[in-house]
């Protein structure tokens, strides 16, 4: 029963371990008792837990980016596994546990991703695009290093924003190759630039570990704060007002539905193919993580983000002989 890992969970099972606290709500029940509601993680997945044996006088210590141990039962609630916790307590030095252990981070070190995102920005020509974008990151170059893209879903790890502009990039290099009418230096700015504004919408500490959102973030939203990033930074740096125009709209447009934030939909090029871009990599990133979690030949839960589908692991076997094909 001691440390067990998340993705070991089964319904049913009481088990153990230290966990870091994602998140953590005091609600109220239908018979108005206060319970904790947590998100706990662990470098193996994350999980929904409740207390519902609340404790007010200790429950301010159990804060986002806190690392506890906890005793409870699997549970199993609309098709997911869930957490019932029965005993929690912070930890302690003799527990000898190191806090990055418990934190999903991106597979490759920030400091080469951030190394591998500059060597896009000199290949920029255009003197604006590349001064706007330069400047963009020199500002948020700190933060950049640990912040994830997102509070959940998608890239939600410890430099998954790095992880998500770096691998966006890498895409649109390959795409320029397809499309070589597109603008190289619209594009890649866009895509350096499309999320960087999460850093002002989400508060998170150097784990990752996002406790919320800022007042901004609430109100105004990435892609608003965005924009005015670009408005302050272009007359900075005396950018031509076209150039400042044509990176705010494909920040403005990148969501591309009203719905998901986006007032207008792409009205160049390069802004249509940073939304499919955005999209394509949020997707891929949510794919692997649920198929990771499963064995050959299943299926996993049904996955919100992904529209409630459900998906497939497949077994596929690579023939070692090699024939040649002949064509008549």
């Amino acid at each position: 029963m001691d440390n067990t890992k998340i993705k070991d969970f089964q319904v049913g099972k009481i088990t153990q371990g230290f966990f870091m606290i994602k998140s953590s709500t005091v609600r109220m029940t239908t018979t108005n008792s206060e319970y904790m509601d947590f998100i706990l993680s662990d470098r193996t997945g994350e999980i929904n837990a409740k207390w519902w044996e609340y404790k007010k006088e200790i429950g301010d210590y159990f804060i986002p980016g806190t690392l506890v141990k906890v005793r409870g039962m699997v549970t199993e609630w609309q098709g997911k596994l869930q957490y019932r916790v029965d005993r929690i307590r912070l930890i302690n030095s003799q527990d000898n546990v190191n806090p990055e252990d418990f934190v999903n981070t991106a597979p490759l070190k920030p400091e080469d991703m951030l190394g591998e995102i500059l060597k896009y920005v000199i290949q920029i020509k255009n003197r604006d695009i590349k001064e706007i974008v330069s400047c963009a990151l020199n500002e948020k170059k700190e933060r950049l290093m640990y912040y994830p893209a997102a509070m959940k879903n998608h890239h939600s790890i410890r430099s998954g924003l790095l992880y998500h502009i770096l691998t966006m990039l890498r895409l649109a290099e390959r795409v320029c190759e397809v499309y070589p009418h597109l603008n190289r230096d619209l594009l890649y700015g866009g895509v350096i630039l499309h999320d960087l504004e999460k850093i002002g919408e989400m508060d998170s500490n150097d784990l990752g570990i996002v406790s919320n959102y800022t007042i901004e973030g609430m109100l105004l939203g990435h892609i608003v704060q965005g924009i005015k990033m670009i408005e302050r930074i272009g007359r900075q740096v005396s950018a031509d007002p076209e150039i400042v125009i044509l990176l705010q709209h494909m920040l403005l447009t990148h969501h591309y539905e009203p719905e998901f934030g986006s007032p207008k939909r792409p009205m160049i090029p390069e802004g249509e193919i940073l939304h499919y871009l955005d999209v394509m990599d949020a997707r891929m990133y949510d794919m692997q993580k649920e198929l990771e979690g499963i064995k050959e030949g299943e299926f996993t839960d049904r996955i919100w983000v992904l529209h409630n589908r459900q998906l497939y692991k497949y077994i596929l076997k690579e023939d070692e002989d090699e024939e040649s094909i002949n064509l008549k």
